[in-house]
């Protein structure tokens, strides 16, 4: 809006305020008394473009995009602390039960027992915040001696970690509310309510899905993974209790009967073959090959919410694969033995399973 505002074009502004006759050449009285003042306005100037653009939800930035959306009853969401199982056993091998309280350190992190679960297995949660705390899986060991406990196992992910949202995801959640005004149990309320929730990456509603007054919440969890039954059995607590549904004890409507249901894993298993430059073997190439399809399969579970239906392309591989260092051509590639796409359905996320690189 100010882009003409710059120091060169206030001065030449001030100085062409005076007549002919005064000297305004660099360096003579009238320029050095002006140039101060027009280098001091120009600087206002771009204040004032900073200030006017974080008045405008498409380009706020920070708190001040918060504070914009906030209006509309749209708050960020903070980063959260994951919740992981863990499972102890004694030194006969029999489940152990641990002090609440207990700390564990494996790769670097700390996690502390928060609740029983049943015997020998316990709610961790990680002591820092964010999606690293899902990560981690296996031996842990215990910050302090207790007395009989043999072996301690990290396993499940029960409530994801999550980093805080974005200024992109928050205003993209923003511009959807917009688009899409939630009112009274509609999809965009559902969608509006559960996405907001720790552990979400995202829903599916389906309105009617068992009949007149049934609503159906498919989710994945905020690691764009299955949800875990500690996730679900909560997000049901909260929009409509088992037990009292359709009374409108929750957050949904009076007369919807609502069930929420996780995402559904299928396995990917990929075949291919490479032709590889001289030096390059099919063995060597197999990790690298694997994180490429699993950071394929990770973009198509982050899609999953916008889409009816996932589709694991076979191009798609061949042309992330030709990419890599080395490779020369691709040929064969199949999916699930198959060498088509495999199309999911709309309650599937696509995991990757097992991958044969021939060369």
């Amino acid at each position: 809006m100010f882009d003409d505002r710059t120091y060169e074009n206030i001065l030449e502004e001030m100085l062409d305020k005076y007549p002919d006759d005064i000297d305004t050449t660099e360096g003579s009285p009238v320029y050095n008394a002006v140039a101060g003042q027009a280098a001091e306005n120009a600087r206002f100037y771009t204040f004032l473009e900073a200030a006017y653009k974080q008045t405008f939800a498409d380009s706020a930035e920070d708190e001040y995009l918060e504070r914009r959306v906030a209006e509309f009853g749209i708050n960020r969401k903070r980063a959260k602390k994951a919740i992981k199982k863990g499972v102890f056993t004694s030194e006969s091998g029999s489940p152990f039960d641990i002090s609440i309280g207990s700390r564990f350190f494996i790769d670097e992190l700390h996690y502390i027992a928060l609740e029983r679960i049943e015997l020998g297995a316990y709610r961790l949660e990680c002591e820092i915040e964010g999606v690293v705390g899902n990560i981690p899986s296996g031996d842990m060991l215990p910050l302090d001696n207790i007395t009989g406990l043999a072996n301690a196992q990290l396993t499940d992910v029960l409530v994801a970690g999550e980093d805080e949202e974005s200024d992109e995801a928050l205003y993209e959640r923003y511009v959807h509310s917009m688009n899409e005004p939630a009112f009274g149990g509609n999809i965009s309320d559902y969608k509006e309510k559960i996405n907001a929730m720790q552990g979400v990456g995202g829903v599916k509603v389906f309105p009617t899905w068992n009949g007149g007054g049934t609503v159906k919440c498919t989710i994945i969890s905020a690691d764009y993974s299955m949800p875990s039954a500690e996730l679900i059995n909560s997000i049901q607590t909260e929009i409509d209790p088992e037990g009292n549904q359709g009374k409108g004890i929750g957050l949904a409507p009076i007369g919807h009967t609502v069930t929420i249901a996780g995402v559904q894993k299928v396995m990917i298993d990929v075949l291919t073959t490479v032709t590889l430059e001289p030096g390059m073997t099919a063995p060597a190439i197999k990790p690298t090959i694997e994180q490429v399809l699993s950071d394929y399969l990770l973009i198509l579970r982050k899609n999953w919410k916008d889409e009816e239906k996932i589709t694991v392309r076979t191009a798609q591989i061949d042309a992330r694969l030709l990419t890599l260092p080395g490779v020369i051509d691709i040929s064969g590639t199949t999916i699930n033995g198959i060498a088509a796409n495999l199309e999911l359905g709309q309650e599937e996320i696509p995991a990757l399973g097992a991958v044969t690189v021939n060369g």
